[in-house]
């Protein structure tokens, strides 16, 4: 990353920005590795669990436009202050959930939260860099989610074992509450209200929604984001079946959320490169579908060495798709005063896919009787996911 330079007198607040991206996605992937201790004190069972995996992303499935339309409103730095605020609410108080109707809500509440911090990220971001570095820097801003998801599994046993569930609750919400002082501290401040747009939420939710582009970019990361969550979220519990439970599982499975951060970097770099941008999403299309088989599907099912290249190469190359369309925002976006909006847009549809995937997966490993068919479903959105790159290759073509 200190590759990047940093010649804009605000480039320094971009990294505040992502670091605090960082922090709310923690939020997301603070659960998989308490699933057995939640499953065992809870009583939660292996759909429940899905749910309970998804549910952080409930209030973004249904209010992620709207966040964009706030951010836009009420200014970029003060949307992601409050929604960093709101998780560190939320995760003190879910610390001290007694039943699992408790913690959903409150994994609900984490949702809006997350939401709010995290879709008026990649214009905080623009405002932060030259031009010249945008597309590097949203690259960097795409890895936000792997590089969270990747703290979270490999210091989640750790904590665990020593403060059990509530105490891993506390610390990553403490994590929240100090990115929201550093943002309130460093990032510039957002422009008078009345200079923030001109245009009211009226005129810019129909711009947004009668644009093609966004609709391109949020269909195919909600085709993303369900596998993504689906094989992540379970790989704990698959790697426990298979005898690499604790510590060596935990390792295992933080390396397959960090190579994420391979292909989203490479994305930004490739994308500032020339590279066109249906090309990347192809491969990491591809490159998931053929890991997911790899990870998951029945010839590999006594191999644990293709299984675990599988389960690598799902992540690693996949990452070239968010990285992607975060750069790609801007460019998909009706205008750039609809930037977070569209992404609010991307979010939401990223939410629903991420709810539905889990619970999707989990049902067909119990009709199966195992994971061996969760490949079928993930191969299924990548033929999804194709189609759209195809298409949003045309429309950039066609500007």
């Amino acid at each position: 990353m200190s590759a990047v330079p940093s010649q804009h007198p605000h480039a320094g607040a971009a990294w505040v920005v992502i670091l605090a991206g960082v922090a709310a996605a923690m939020h997301v992937a603070k659960l998989p590795p308490a699933l057995p201790v939640l499953q065992q004190q809870l009583g939660i069972g292996l759909v429940q669990a899905g749910f309970l995996l998804s549910l952080v992303q409930l209030a973004t499935m249904a209010l992620g436009i709207v966040a964009g339309l706030t951010a836009d409103g009420i200014g970029l730095k003060r949307s992601m202050t409050i929604g960093l605020a709101l998780l560190f609410a939320a995760g003190l108080a879910g610390g001290w959930a007694r039943g699992a109707g408790t913690l959903l809500a409150l994994r609900a509440l984490e949702g809006l939260g997350f939401l709010l911090a995290t879709v008026p990220a990649p214009s905080l971001v623009r405002r932060c860099v030259p031009p010249t570095q945008t597309m590097r820097m949203l690259g960097f801003w795409g890895a936000f989610m792997p590089f969270g998801t990747a703290l979270a599994l490999l210091c989640g046993p750790a904590v665990l074992g020593w403060a059990g569930w509530p105490g891993w609750w506390w610390l990553i919400a403490l994590l929240s509450g100090v990115m929201a002082l550093a943002v309130q501290a460093r990032v510039p401040a957002d422009p008078p209200r009345a200079a923030v747009h001109a245009d009211g939420w009226g005129a810019r939710l129909g711009s947004t929604l009668g644009c093609g582009g966004p609709w391109l970019a949020a269909l195919t990361f909600c085709f993303y984001s369900a596998q993504w969550l689906a094989v992540i979220g379970f790989l704990p519990s698959l790697y426990a079946q298979s005898g690499w439970g604790g510590a060596l599982g935990a390792v295992l499975t933080a390396l397959v959320a960090a190579v994420n951060i391979v292909g989203n970097v490479a994305a930004g770099r490739l994308l500032s490169a020339g590279v066109a941008p249906r090309t990347l999403l192809w491969a990491g299309f591809g490159a998931m579908a053929l890991g997911a088989f790899l990870a998951y599907g029945v010839p590999t099912q006594h191999l644990a060495l293709p299984r675990y290249a599988g389960a690598l190469l799902f992540s690693a190359v996949g990452g070239l798709i968010p990285g992607s369309l975060f750069a790609l925002a801007p460019r998909l976006a009706p205008s750039d005063r609809t930037v977070s909006t569209t992404v609010g847009w991307i979010m939401q549809w990223s939410a629903l896919g991420q709810v539905g995937g889990p619970p999707l997966a989990a049902w067909v490993a119990s009709r199966a009787g195992g994971w061996q068919l969760t490949w079928v479903v993930t191969g299924a959105a990548c033929l999804c996911g194709a189609l759209m790159a195809w298409l949003i290759g045309r429309r950039l073509n066609a500007a």
